[in-house]
């Protein structure tokens, strides 16, 4: 989880990047923007503070991103590839049989990421703030739910009718603002919140229907 994966769908950014190096630009500038938000929240973040933190020019910052609000959605695209990613690895090497476990590996999976990605407890995938992510596709949770659906269902072709859908979704909401709460002082995590977050989303399962 050290390595922060690099902006491969769709985001707000000005000029996109082509070349591996203005690839590792953008994805600096990101990286700045993370360290400044663990530091200082997402609220206090500045371009200017990214500009500084990163080592670029302010005008650099301008290239690719128009605004803060840009920063802060790209921030976003790339923290919900960062869970995804890990969540597939993690759903493909736990021996993953019903909703209960694809459930604990979801749990789990958010716990790691928000451990070990600095500022994603500010941001996390975006849902928490109204920074109007790209609306292609699914975002957000809706998109860490989808993708713990499809896993499930290629490793035990379980799949969930509408109610069912509803229902992991609603769960993974309920589970990130609890999540969001245990680490919003603590670099670890509060356990008692995070023995929660397990709790709900066993609850949360219970009774829906394949």
């Amino acid at each position: 989880m050290e390595n922060q994966p690099t902006v491969t769908i769709p985001a707000p950014i000005r000029v996109a990047p082509v070349q591996a190096r203005s690839t590792a630009r953008v994805n600096a500038l990101l990286d700045a923007a993370c360290e400044t938000m663990h530091e200082v929240g997402y609220e206090q973040l500045t371009t200017a503070m990214v500009a500084e933190r990163s080592g670029a020019s302010i005008g650099t910052v301008y290239r690719y991103f128009p605004d803060r609000i840009a920063v802060l959605q790209a921030v976003a695209v790339r923290n919900l590839e960062h869970v995804l990613v890990a969540l597939r690895e993690n759903m493909a090497q736990a021996s993953v049989g019903n909703l209960s476990d694809a459930m604990t590996v979801t749990v789990d999976t958010l716990v790691e990421v928000f451990a070990s990605v600095k500022g994603f407890r500010s941001l996390r995938v975006g849902d928490v703030l109204d920074i109007r992510p790209i609306p292609s596709g699914r975002q957000g949770n809706a998109a860490i739910a989808e993708a713990m659906r499809e896993a499930l269902q290629a490793r035990s072709n379980l799949r969930l009718d509408s109610a069912g859908r509803l229902g992991v979704e609603s769960a993974v909401d309920v589970i990130d603002a609890l999540l969001g709460r245990a680490f919003l002082h603590s670099e670890r995590g509060d356990n008692t919140l995070i023995a929660e977050a397990h709790r709900v989303a066993q609850a949360s399962v219970q009774g829906i229907s394949s």
